[in-house]
């Protein structure tokens, strides 16, 4: 099981596979509406972008959104993350991650399998891009090695307890 971080962009245009995530007991956690940067919006704005994407995830979905958020960027401040807790949200950041995003910028499945087998630690919690066709073709090498090393992929509820 995983999690994902899901955008407005996002659910709008794979309601289904996001439908299908929960079904199969994914966390779906918000990334908010349209992925601006935390600290330069007002707390207004920062409620609109958050409770918007829980609207439009259960009129899509008929689910709710999993009470863990990621901020855009990773950019936050002690004013968004005050206000995240008391929206009711556990913000979750990464310990590992690299330049996936740009689906016309991968680094390649050699790339992802290396990346993971020098940096995986325990703990971790990595950012991959779903968007990363170098993440989908590393995918399966990384788990059966990491399932090797006798690592743990266990949801955020599992780690939070």
């Amino acid at each position: 099981k995983a999690t994902f971080f899901v955008t407005k962009q996002f659910v709008e245009t794979n309601a289904k596979l996001c439908k299908r995530m929960k079904k199969e007991g994914h966390l779906v956690g918000n990334h908010t509406m349209n992925h601006p940067s935390m600290p330069s919006k007002s707390p207004s704005d920062i409620r609109r972008e958050v409770k918007g994407l829980e609207s439009i995830f259960k009129k899509k979905t008929g689910y709710k959104l999993d009470k863990f958020i990621r901020p855009p960027m990773g950019e936050y401040s002690h004013r968004v993350l005050k206000l995240l807790k008391d929206m009711g949200y556990t913000t979750i950041f990464w310990s590992m991650a690299y330049n996936d995003y740009n689906p016309a910028k991968q680094p390649g499945k050699k790339f992802v399998v290396n990346y993971f087998k020098k940096h995986y630690h325990k703990g971790a919690i990595t950012l991959t891009h779903n968007v990363s066709k170098s993440n989908k073709d590393a995918l399966n090498d990384v788990i059966k090695y990491l399932k090797k090393k006798k690592y743990k992929m266990k949801l955020l509820t599992e780690l939070h307890k």
